[in-house]
């Protein structure tokens, strides 16, 4: 069996609709504000429950895993049944969430109430990234991108937001964020009116089903080689992913610890790496559209690691400046690997959406566990030591094919 590699065949015959790709994309970044609320606070958490660094990582653990382990079997789902109404649902698990993380007294009571934000996150990404396709216009590579970006915003935005409103006042004052999900639920709402309204789910499968077409046909790939391509993004997201999630869960541990920044200023540190990440992401899927999405994937993950490697052996400033050239570069590749691997297989947009941005969820929590226990047994410097040669893994993009992209014009 052979597949058509067809660039255009996921475009809908009208054309962009940017009023519904900022909606959905303002939405994103609601939904990852909130979640980044989680790992802004762990400091308070780490202090006020008197946690190891291993307990911190079972906190991400336990979010990441709910996060991810739903996302494919919700995308699956909802290619057969495209369900307008989970956006919105996905938000309230999210609220539900935050108001039981506000008056957790335990250990087990905050890991429960994390794992109630993840399955928010699982039930909204793969319908979301739905949303962006069909409101795309065939700008597939620049629709993930604005899509993603409002995502990497949110995160970024989370901490500072934390650092002003729950790191001085303490845990009870997270239930101001869930007014923001309220928002949020408002905004899903009419975006899935939209969404019922505009849903072309024949058109869609018709042009995404496996065709040949002498003027419009690519490249041809046997089913192997798809598998074997989407084997190899899955390991480029664990090189990008793991170094991440060093980052979000760790970077302000390891400020504070190596250059004795109060928490509040480690913050202020984080959001600047966090903004990086945001502009990484809009850049990369228009590049990707542009120049052809395998050169952005390379020069992501593979480029990273000079600046990664000297990132453990410097000062404050530069230590600083490093992670925000980092956080651009390496935050360029997510929206050109996700428009990659739905290129390869065609027709399943909720599916493929699920599975990467659930193993990316999933092998950060991970990830982020075992970088816990590495620096309870060695040191968090040591993790950053270590985290800094995962880039080098983008060698791997290598033993992609040579899939060419269609130029907007």
């Amino acid at each position: 069996m052979k597949t058509t590699i067809n660039p255009s065949a996921n475009s809908v015959v009208k054309g962009t609709v940017y009023s519904i790709l900022f909606a959905i994309s303002f939405g994103h970044f609601i939904n990852d504000l909130l979640q980044a609320v989680i790992p802004s606070i762990y400091p308070m958490l780490k202090e006020d429950f008197s946690l190891n660094f291993t307990q911190i990582g079972l906190i991400t653990l336990a979010f990441q895993l709910s996060a991810s382990i739903l996302q494919p079997f919700v995308g699956r789902y909802t290619d057969k049944r495209p369900n307008p109404g989970s956006l919105a649902i996905g938000m309230g698990f999210t609220l539900i969430g935050l108001v039981s993380l506000s008056i957790a007294w335990n250990f087990l009571f905050v890991l429960f109430s994390v794992c109630l934000v993840g399955i928010g996150s699982s039930v909204f990404h793969p319908e979301a990234s739905r949303v962006a396709q069909l409101a795309s216009g065939g700008k597939k590579g620049l629709a993930q991108s604005i899509f993603q970006v409002g995502g990497n915003a949110g995160s970024a935005v989370g901490p500072l937001m934390a650092a002003f409103i729950v790191i001085p006042h303490g845990q009870s004052n997270i239930q101001w964020f869930c007014l923001i999900a309220l928002v949020g639920m408002l905004l899903l709402s009419l975006v899935g009116k939209w969404y019922k309204g505009n849903m072309q789910e024949k058109e869609l499968q018709k042009s995404d089903s496996p065709r040949i077409d002498e003027h419009n046909s690519i490249y041809v790939l046997s089913s192997r080689k798809v598998i074997t391509s989407i084997v190899i993004l899955l390991v480029l997201i664990f090189s990008k992913y793991i170094y991440m999630t060093s980052m979000t869960s760790y970077f302000t541990f390891y400020l504070i610890d190596k250059f004795g920044l109060s928490v509040q200023e480690s913050q202020f540190y984080l959001f600047a790496f966090l903004a990086a990440v945001a502009i990484g992401t809009i850049l990369g899927g228009p590049l990707g559209d542009r120049y052809g999405r395998k050169i952005i994937i390379w020069i992501s993950i593979l480029g990273a690691a000079p600046f990664t490697l000297i990132l453990p052996h410097v000062g404050l400033t530069l230590t600083v400046l490093l992670a925000i050239v980092i956080g651009v570069i390496i935050s360029s590749a997510f929206s050109a690997i996700l428009v990659y691997a739905t290129d390869l297989v065609p027709g399943k947009v909720g599916m493929i959406a699920g599975l990467f941005f659930g193993f990316a969820f999933g092998i950060a929590g991970l990830g982020s566990a075992f970088l816990g226990w590495l620096a309870d047994y060695t040191s968090i410097e040591y993790v950053f030591r270590i985290c800094a040669y995962l880039p080098l893994i983008g060698v791997v993009t290598w033993f992609l094919p040579n899939v060419k992209s269609t130029r907007h014009r």
